[in-house]
Parts: structure tokens; C-alpha cells; sequence
């Protein structure tokens, strides 16, 4: 099992205009920084996920890019220092809103302010000045991990060597604004939420299952759970229900679909999950600068885009556009697709697709 590390600092400016203070990250690092401190590679988790993507976790699981980290593989732990956080905002041991206000020594809840893309990237660049390390040779990520690697690359062009996007946007669409406001709508709506203030107590579990559920049709293709299901009835142990003679009998999708709901109940914190979909909503590269256009026009550094055939959250279209903005502002950008019938989870599922096009642009 990989040990979890933490580094805290004073305080850090939100782009809300509030003042986080004081700031612990939690994160993970495997193999060594070299004596110059230039092998650093940045890796970015998605939305649930943690700042373990390689290795085995305390439940025995193999962390979420665990086929991609290690020695040998395509991040090469024998070459590379690679670093991941758990975002702040989130609920894996960096501060977020189930962390304790100094104020008053109890959790934020939604006390906790508004959080960006940028303000995690910026929070990142502490712990790598507490490294010294000035320059990462990569930052990349898949969905909301992407997010972080492009703003990275917009925000620090001059600290990045190369940057990788698998699934990801460079601004929300309204589209999935959508989709996250009916997971937090869900969350919200749960009576144990309680304006936030449920810590202590019973949490909204209900609420947050129905969230993953919605997150999880987003997260899958029609095609996808055609070949998985189809129309199958569930399988209740051993029993196969019959969706024709009650309502409680459930489609084997539908059983799929609460398992994964409560699944996430055990392991997240449906403030959290508010919170950072809410910073994926506020998501654009271009907030702040001239244009999206003059924004991306800061990435001059090799960029690999990564889209997926049948991705329905961040259609493969968002990536293909990113690497012509890229390019037509003078940049080098590639793009590539993998062609995969699990929706946007194939950054996840498909390593076998996902590895080379990340080799080839690595040794080039």
C-alpha cells in the first residue's frame, strides 16, 4: 500500500475573493525526484477520485491509472517523480468542506467557499515550490483531471514541458452544466442535507446515490449498456426479478445503476461532490483573458488531446477543437481518438487503447 502524504501551508486567495487559510493538501508520489528536480510529472484525478492512482489502496484496490504508473510503464517510475493530489475541496485528506473552520473547530459544511480549477492548480504550485521543483516535464489527466493539466498549462506555461487531456473540455458546456446541477439538485433536495450541516449526523445518502446514478448514464454509452445489459432483469440473489410484476423489480441496469450509487455513498462526501462539480460547471480556460482563443494561445508547450468516440459528457468534439484553437495560435498540438464503446469512463477502462497514443507522444 502506497503511503499518503500531506503538506500544509498559511493560507491561499480564492478567485471567489475569499481567503482559505490554513490549506493542507494530501497526496501521493512515486518514484524519486533527481538531484535537478526536472523529472516531475503531475498526474490529476477526476471528480471521485483520489491522489492514489497507482498501487494498492488500504481496501486492496489498484489505484485508478494503476496499469499506466509504475516502473517500466508509460509513467515510467524509474525515470519519472510523479506527484498527485487530492484537490482541495476535496474529502480524501486535503482541506474541504468536511475539514474543521479554525473559526469555530467544526466543519465547514457549506461555509466553505466557492472553489475554482485554478485556485487546485494554484494550491498545487505550493507543493511543488515546497519540492523545488520549477518545471514539471508533464502534467496530465482524464475529465476533471484534464481540467487541471490544461489550466496548468495556461495558468504556468512556463512551468510545463508537456501537457496530456484524455475526455476533457476547455470550458463546460451547458450540456453538462445540466447534468451536475441535477446531481446536486439530488443532493440538496435529500431532507438529511440540511443546508450542509449534516456532519455528526445522517448524511444525505440518498441523495448523493441518485447523483452518482445520473453521473453514471453520463459516464457510459447507449452502446455501452446495450452489450452490458441489455434488457436483462436484475439477478436478486439468485432470484431473478420480474420488472412486469411489481415496481420494486428492476431491469439488471437499474440494479447496476444503485449499486454504483451506493457504492459512492461509503466513500465520498456529498458536500464535496457539490463543491467540485460546482468548480467543473465554473470551469474556462478563457476567464480572465482576452478571449479563449488568446488563452489557449499560451499553450506552446507539446499538447496531446486525447478524445473517446462515444463520449456523451465531453464529446470527442471539445477535444479535436482544443488542438485546432491550439495550433491555429501557433502552438503544437495533437490530437487523437480512441475509438471505444464505454463512453467517457474508457480513460478509465481502456488502457490497452489509452497507452500507446500516451507513449508515442511521451518519447517523441
Amino acid at each position: 500500500m502506497e503511503r499518503i502524504q500531506t503538506f500544509s501551508f498559511d493560507k491561499l486567495e480564492l478567485e471567489c475573493g475569499k481567503t482559505l487559510a490554513p490549506v493542507t493538501l494530501a497526496y501521493h508520489t512515486y518514484g524519486k525526484l533527481n538531484p535537478a528536480r526536472d523529472n516531475a510529472v503531475f498526474i490529476f484525478h477526476a471528480l471521485t477520485g483520489d491522489s492514489q492512482p497507482a498501487g494498492r489502496t488500504c481496501g486492496g484496490a489498484r489505484g485508478w491509472w494503476d496499469p499506466l504508473i509504475g516502473p517500466g510503464k508509460v509513467f515510467d517510475t524509474d525515470k519519472f517523480f510523479i506527484i498527485c493530489t487530492n484537490v482541495i475541496g476535496g474529502c480524501y485528506g486535503s482541506t474541504g468542506p468536511s475539514s474543521l473552520n479554525p473559526a469555530d473547530g467544526k466543519p465547514y459544511g457549506t461555509r466553505f467557499p466557492v472553489v475554482t480549477i485554478r485556485d487546485m492548480v494554484r494550491a498545487q504550485a505550493r507543493l511543488l515550490a515546497y519540492y523545488g521543483i520549477e518545471r514539471l516535464e508533464i502534467a496530465a489527466g482524464g475529465s476533471m483531471g484534464g481540467m487541471q493539466a490544461l489550466e496548468w498549462a495556461v495558468t504556468y506555461p512556463e512551468r510545463v514541458g508537456k501537457v496530456i487531456g484524455v475526455g476533457t473540455p476547455g470550458r463546460l458546456s451547458p450540456q453538462a452544466i445540466a447534468y451536475n446541477e441535477v446531481g446536486r439538485q439530488a443532493i440538496m433536495l435529500d431532507p438529511y442535507w440540511r443546508q450542509g450541516d449534516y456532519y455528526g449526523r445522517e448524511a444525505p445518502a440518498a441523495g448523493l446515490s441518485v447523483a452518482r446514478m445520473v453521473g453514471t448514464i453520463t459516464y457510459r454509452s447507449e452502446q455501452s449498456l446495450e452489450m452490458k445489459f441489455g434488457r436483462q432483469r436484475a439477478n436478486r440473489n439468485g432470484r431473478l426479478e420480474d420488472p412486469y410484476l411489481g415496481l420494486t423489480d428492476r431491469f439488471d441496469v437499474q440494479s447496476y445503476l444503485q449499486y454504483q450509487g451506493s457504492s459512492l455513498v461509503k466513500r465520498f462526501d456529498p458536500n464535496t461532490y457539490i463543491y467540485l462539480t460546482k468548480a467543473m460547471d465554473l470551469h474556462d480556460l478563457g476567464r480572465g483573458y482576452p478571449s479563449y482563443e488568446k488563452a489557449l494561445a499560451r499553450i506552446q508547450m507539446p499538447t496531446l488531446m486525447v478524445g473517446i468516440s462515444t463520449d456523451v459528457l465531453f464529446p470527442a468534439y471539445q477535444q479535436r477543437e482544443i488542438a485546432e484553437v491550439v495550433n491555429s495560435q501557433g502552438g503544437q498540438a495533437l490530437y487523437r481518438e480512441i475509438d471505444s464503446p464505454h463512453g467517457h469512463d474508457a480513460f478509465l477502462i481502456e488502457f490497452n487503447l489509452v497507452e500507446p497514443l500516451l507513449r508515442e507522444f511521451i518519447c517523441r
